[in-house]
């Protein structure tokens, strides 16, 4: 091609805060990225997009395993490497510190998917999977739409157990749903049975896990001990049951919040072109129909982004109004702002699944607002 034919790509980095553990599946890890490159490519290929898109991608140990430092100094490695934007970091531990950093140091917008709203900001754009919020008021209509009326809590001891907690005792508190006792885990996995026991004493109805998730791992077996099967409840920590078989059988017998819905078109039109693309892999779980939203949304703000700048991307993404999303139930859509820095609107963003016992996939318990 001539010169006058060509240009360099634009490029956008994935912040992934968290090491994926040894002996994660290599076709999972690929899901993470090539979804993007699929839906770039697309774009490229319907003359959406007159350049090319390249992912760079960076994986760090931020907290809750890591340190934050890891995270920013990570951050700016990309916007040294001519980032125009940046997906990440996703861990809300990691994403309020990181955006103070983004604010004074870096000015490059960021999108992640934590669910703290002290992530948003003039440069920091949310797709939270849940959030601290909205969270907690799904979470009491699936125990009050079950009958239950006492709850005990385990919450994590971080930002994020307890941004939920706090959230999650006021609304319990409007739905009559009456909290017997709560108790504080460490955010990594560690022998939980005295605080188990603390609940099951207390009499409670249901129990309700909340944090990022890592401190759920020995609850189950602690149940066991305890000779207590209670329904149990869990934020969008439930997504890392796709970590490990540790973190599938530890949320075994759980209720879950998710975004992952078969029901959805959007999403399972994108996974049919996904599987023509990659061999026939067709994986229906949150991570690709999350990415793809987050995706589609790059290609809007790139080819209205003028001037082509960090600046010029951060003003074109609050410009993006009402597309079609493919997580979430249907009829979810994606729509920012000004002053509009989450993205997915509707009440069917989340959804409730549990897991199959075969270790590989998981179904529809409920939607949010369905009687």
């Amino acid at each position: 091609m001539s010169y006058e034919s060509t240009a360099e790509p634009i490029k956008v980095g994935y912040l992934m805060d968290f090491t994926l553990p040894p002996g994660f599946p290599q076709q999972m890890r690929d899901d993470f990225t090539q979804v993007f490159d699929l839906v770039f490519e697309e774009a490229f290929e319907q003359g959406l997009m007159d350049r090319r898109v390249q992912m760079i991608y960076r994986e760090v140990e931020g907290l809750p395993k890591g340190s934050v430092k890891a995270v920013i100094d990570a951050y700016g490695e990309l916007v040294d490497a001519g980032c125009l934007v940046i997906f990440g970091p996703n861990i809300t531990d990691n994403a309020v510190p990181v955006r103070e950093a983004i604010e004074e140091r870096f000015r490059v917008p960021a999108i992640s998917v934590t669910g703290t709203d002290d992530w948003l900001g003039e440069w920091t754009f949310s797709f939270p999977q849940g959030s601290m919020t909205d969270e907690p008021i799904f979470l009491v209509d699936l125990i009050a739409k079950r009958g239950i009326s006492t709850i005990g809590v385990l919450a994590e001891q971080s930002l994020i157990g307890e941004s939920y907690l706090r959230n999650l005792r006021n609304v319990a508190r409007r739905k009559s749903i009456r909290i017997v006792a709560e108790a504080v885990i460490a955010q990594t996995a560690q022998d939980i049975t005295a605080a188990v026991r603390t609940l099951h004493e207390a009499g409670a109805g249901g129990i309700v896990h909340l944090g990022f998730g890592f401190g759920i791992v020995f609850i189950n077996p602690a149940l066991e001990a305890t000779g207590w099967d209670p329904p149990r409840f869990t934020t969008t920590a439930f997504q890392n049951a796709w970590v490990n078989p540790i973190m599938w059988n530890a949320f075994m017998g759980w209720v879950g919040v998710d975004q992952y819905d078969e029901g959805n078109p959007v999403g399972q039109a994108f996974l049919d072109r996904y599987a023509a693309k990659y061999d026939g892999r067709r994986p229906e779980y949150c991570v690709p129909v999350v990415n793809h939203d987050i995706a589609a949304t790059l290609v809007h703000a790139f080819t209205d982004a003028h001037p082509l700048s960090p600046r010029g991307v951060k003003e074109a993404l609050e410009r993006v109004k009402m597309l079609p999303a493919a997580s979430g139930a249907p009829g979810t859509r994606v729509s920012l702002g000004k002053w509009t820095r989450r993205a997915w609107m509707g009440a069917g963003y989340l959804v409730a699944r549990s897991l199959d016992a075969d270790g590989a996939n998981s179904h529809l318990v409920d939607r949010f607002g369905q009687e």
